[in-house]
């Protein structure tokens, strides 16, 4: 009767924190919300609601963090929620606005997409006590999600293009960004070293006022280059780091035959 009690007790006292998986219910709701509007051909509302999604996702381990409220439960509902938000939300968006006119090879490579967000979610669960605080090992899923979702937002009310007309430009980026999703090899810098609670320059506010005035004037153009100027930066800093180890390796190796030269002497 006793360890009856106890056990009741023991599943009574568990539960989740409320707070930080309120915060990633909602990115969840509004990557469902992305797929409803997509699949009724509202694009501009679509792409919206992602970015919503965006922000909600990127509070959530925030509020965590601050609050002490971290759990493995949060954890995996986290990854559940930034698979529909950032994987089934922008294949399908990316799928109804233009792919589809590919046939068999549009959904192909929205499933690519999704797959490779699926793997990278997965991956990163699996390594999340190695995972560096400075930087990422591939592209983030929200930020794939919102190279794909800018883009289509540009397209369809800045530059009045149909996902007809560029589905192969399109395809084309789709499959670029799932496979830098899935690379090992490619940093990111992760901007979890930003500290919200201490002191910053005051350059650093007026840089920030002035992105908010460029996103204001127009958000689906500015958001767009932001976002694949971040995609770009990981294979360049990728490359700038290939070059460094080879010069590090040519330098000890002339070292090491400077030094044996001078033993034959």
């Amino acid at each position: 009767m006793q360890k009856q009690i106890s056990k009741h007790h023991y599943l009574r006292r568990r539960g989740i924190y409320l707070l930080p998986n309120l915060f990633t219910t909602m990115g969840l709701f509004f990557g469902f919300y992305a797929i409803i509007s997509a699949w009724k051909g509202y694009f501009e509302q679509a792409a919206i609601t992602i970015f919503v999604g965006m922000i909600f996702d990127g509070l959530d381990g925030r509020i965590a963090r601050l609050t002490n409220t971290t759990s493995p439960f949060g954890v995996q509902y986290d990854s559940l929620s930034d698979m529909v938000t950032f994987g089934v939300a922008p294949a399908l968006f990316a799928y109804n606005w233009g792919l589809y006119s590919l046939g068999k090879v549009g959904w192909l490579v929205a499933f690519i997409y999704t797959a490779a967000t699926a793997l990278r979610l997965a991956r990163f669960n699996t390594q999340i006590e190695r995972v560096s605080n400075t930087y990422f090992r591939g592209l983030p899923s929200p930020a794939a999600a919102a190279v794909i979702a800018s883009m289509i937002w540009t397209g369809t009310t800045t530059l009045g293009i149909i996902g007809t007309q560029v589905s192969i430009i399109l395809a084309v980026i789709t499959v670029l960004v799932a496979g830098l999703m899935l690379s090992s090899s490619v940093p990111y810098y992760s901007f979890k070293q930003i500290d919200l609670k201490g002191r910053v320059p005051f350059v650093m506010i007026l840089l920030f006022i002035l992105l908010c005035v460029a996103i204001t004037i127009d958000p689906p153009s500015v958001l767009f280059i932001g976002f694949l100027l971040f995609t770009i930066s990981g294979p360049i800093m990728c490359l700038f780091r290939c070059r460094h180890k080879k010069r590090n390796m040519r330098r000890y190796l002339s070292a090491k035959r400077g030094k044996n030269f001078l033993d034959e002497d």
